[in-house]
């Protein structure tokens, strides 16, 4: 059961709210009146680096910029940063925007709860809130349905700058233990830990283990030790490959973690990330291997064998193809889109369980089946439909029992519950919905809410609704449009148009507070459903991946294109956001299709595409995007890699570039090469400001205060450029 991280490390979505910058505002000046001439805040020395790639002659004139430890790259950073503030910080309005994102941002969150132990007696609810004065959420326990809430783990006192993170953490079978990881400065670099949950403290330093990145914990059922993920040590592997080879060991309680034995993970690629999970009686132990967006493996082990036992293969397909399983007392769950591109779902009896023994239960069908788990005797499936989400149930032999209702069209972040419990849990969200818990009473059918959180806007003056676009080749592109009610269609509104466009990432109806400030004056908000994300099932991602990523780009801009012709914008007010693969997104968008963008926000991205692969993580990302060092993908890479496309002279949109010096997923070194590139050789007189911040990484983790400044920094910048009043 693991109820937070364990996220793959793919470029994930940060928050709308970005990467950081002061927000107090100094002095109004003549400069921020108006995008006068625009002027670089350093000279940035050009030194060229040429080299051939297959034959091909390729000039790097700010390779220098790459390193991080440089005093020179410092010093540099350092003054684009004192512009960007300049500018920023004396835009009119400022600090009424700055109130106005503070009360959006500030409304606290809550989240779906792990339950132990109701089927034996009251049980324990453990589950994350963050209170609107609170920078990080807070883990609590509850004892019983109608117990008393106690704080577990409050990272707000562990350190002055309120960045160190929870990052993950799973409670075992009865309660007792929590295994829980800490990391700082947004590095995700974490260490895990082992808490008696009635004491409130941790065990000894034997039970602290290191390099617990997106850890993967499975306990024991009598909570005697777990089953997890680690990488190793520095020294341990030749250098850079303790970002990788990731394996699962297992850990008694009173051992030293370097003494707890290999259990899975010898001998394959170091790209390949194992996960693990155990059914609740403890006999079968699952390894889930991720080789990628495309590819997951999933092998079995029977542990009544004892010494004898070995891990089987489960599923491992002859051609890319996902299994995703999940292990209870006498059966397996093993949700697939192999031969089926929206997922099918089958019951497995693990001993039984050759391919001809498994039973499908739940077809195919035109929406995505995301999600599906046991409680109670039930199946509880989640599906995606047009980009928002169904809920459905089934019987145990996958005969539909009906559909939950949810608030409105939005986002159910899947269905928690005890296999054997009697209660379903139902985390939603909308664009007009803050994080709310739907509580679904399984003896007596009833639904009512768990725990919401309440948020300064008054949904009844905003509309929804949902768009498609044609795109080069004809596809169609949905999209959602929101806007306060009444807003003319004329061409004039400023337009604010994001996406993501990767990795079977689904781009959903979600609350972003930041994002009202805008829509409270008039502007429209546009999430666009580009291929590359998982909306539509495993073929609409494979059309946006490796060489068809051009399709994602084109996506955009057909959107874009059909948002000016059916004026609900202009090219002069609108404006492009997206971050990590997001930001490459924005990145290809400024230097293929730059007349279709007034402004861009272009945040963590990934932007030299020839060289992403040799920093931080990026190998995990070749299968999406391949490699330069292949001939055949370096063909398809330097023919969008953002970075390679700057032309001399040519009238770009504004653009802010934000990133964090304590990002271990994306480089900033991306960030710096564009700004530097774009300020030297762009023309026109619009602005390419660049915001690197410190304490911060790819967004996990972030404190709200860090969000907040940030938040106000991204919109100054585009209610400058759009011309719009805060």
């Amino acid at each position: 059961m693991a109820c937070s991280g364990n996220a793959p490390p793919d470029p994930l979505p940060p928050d709308p709210s970005l990467t950081a910058a002061p927000a107090s505002a100094p002095a109004k000046t003549a400069e921020a009146e108006a995008p006068a001439r625009r002027e670089p805040p350093v000279a940035t020395r050009r030194e060229a680096v040429t080299e051939k790639l297959h034959g091909v002659e390729i000039i790097d004139p700010y390779r220098w910029l790459e390193d991080s430890e440089s005093d020179e790259v410092k010093k540099w950073q350092a003054a684009q940063n004192e512009h960007t503030a300049k500018l920023l910080g004396a835009q009119p309005g400022r600090d009424a925007l700055a109130g106005r994102i503070e009360s959006l941002l500030r409304i606290g969150t809550v989240g779906s709860p792990a339950v132990v132990g109701s089927s034996k007696g009251k049980g324990l609810y453990f589950y994350m809130r963050q209170a609107p004065s609170e920078d990080q959420p807070v883990l609590y326990v509850r004892d019983g349905f109608e117990g008393k809430d106690r704080a577990l783990i409050n990272t707000n006192t562990m350190s002055a700058d309120k960045t160190t993170a929870l990052d993950f953490w799973v409670p075992s079978n009865d309660g007792k233990k929590l295994a829980y990881g800490l990391s700082s400065g947004g590095d995700e670099q974490s260490t895990l830990y082992v808490l008696d949950v009635a004491t409130g403290k941790n065990l000894p330093e034997t039970e602290v283990i290191p390099h617990a990145r997106y850890a993967s914990v499975a306990w024991l059922p009598d909570g005697s030790g777990f089953y997890y993920s680690r990488y190793p040590a520095k020294g341990d592997v030749p250098p850079g490959e303790e970002k990788y080879r990731r394996k699962i060991y297992e850990h008694k309680i009173g051992r030293s973690w370097k003494e707890d034995p290999l259990v899975f993970g010898e001998g394959r690629a170091i790209t390949d990330i194992p996960s693990v999970d155990i059914s609740p009686n403890g006999r079968w132990l699952v390894a889930g291997v991720h080789m990628g967006w495309s590819r997951r493996e999933a092998y079995l082990l029977d542990r009544k064998a004892g010494a004898k036992a070995k891990f089987i293969p489960l599923a491992v397909p002859k051609e890319d193809a996902i299994y995703e399983v999940t292990a209870y007392d006498d059966h397996l769950l093993v949700l697939t889109n192999d031969g089926a591109p929206t997922y099918e779902l089958y019951r497995v009896d693990p001993q039984k369980p050759a391919r001809e023994n498994w039973k499908k239960i739940i077809a195919a069908g035109a929406d995505v089946l995301e999600s599906a788990r046991s409680i109670s005797g039930q199946i509880f499936a989640t599906f995606i439909h047009d980009a928002h989400t169904i809920v459905k149930r089934f019987a145990a032999d996958g005969t539909p029992k009906g559909e939950i209702a949810l608030p409105t069209l939005g986002t159910a972040h899947g269905v928690s519950g005890e296999w054997d419990g009697h209660e379903a849990f139902v985390a939603f969200t909308s664009f007009a919905v803050p994080s709310t818990v739907l509580r679904l009473d399984l003896k007596t059918d009833k639904m009512a809410t768990w725990a919401e959180v309440k948020a300064p806007v008054d949904s009844s003056e905003f509309e929804v609704r949902q768009e498609k676009a044609r795109s080069k080749d004809g596809t169609m592109v949905p999209y959602f449009v929101v806007h306060k009610k009444g807003v003319a269609r004329d061409g004039t509104a400023p337009t604010l148009l994001t996406g993501y466009g990767g990795f079977n990432i689904s781009q959903m109806p979600a609350f972003a507070g930041s994002r009202y400030v805008m829509l409270e004056r008039g502007g429209v908000v546009v999430v666009a459903n580009l291929r590359g994300g998982g909306e539509y099932g495993e073929a609409w991602h494979k059309a946006g991946m490796l060489d068809k990523k051009q399709n994602v780009f084109d996506d955009l801009y057909a959107v874009a294109e059909n948002l000016v012709a059916t004026k609900v914008t202009s090219r002069d007010k609108l404006a492009v956001l997206g971050g990590s693969n997001g930001g490459l997104l924005v990145g290809a968008a400024i230097t293929q299709r730059p007349d279709l963008f007034r402004a861009a926000v272009c945040s963590v991205p990934l932007l030299d595409m020839l060289r992403y692969h040799k920093f931080l993580i990026a190998k995990l990302w070749i299968p999406e995007y391949g490699s330069s060092e292949d001939p055949e993908q370096f063909k398809w890479l330097s023919a969008y890699s953002p970075y390679h496309h700057v032309k001399p002279g040519a009238t770009y949109p504004a653009v802010l570039f934000t990133s964090a010096e304590g990002d271990s997923r994306v480089d900033p070194l991306h960030a710096r090469k564009m700004a530097a590139r774009m300020q030297a050789e762009a023309g026109g007189d619009r602005p390419i400001l660049l915001r690197i911040e410190s304490k911060a990484g790819h967004g996990a983790g972030k404190p709200i205060s860090k969000r907040i400044e940030e938040a106000v920094d991204v919109y100054s910048f585009l209610f400058w450029q759009l011309g719009m009043k805060p």
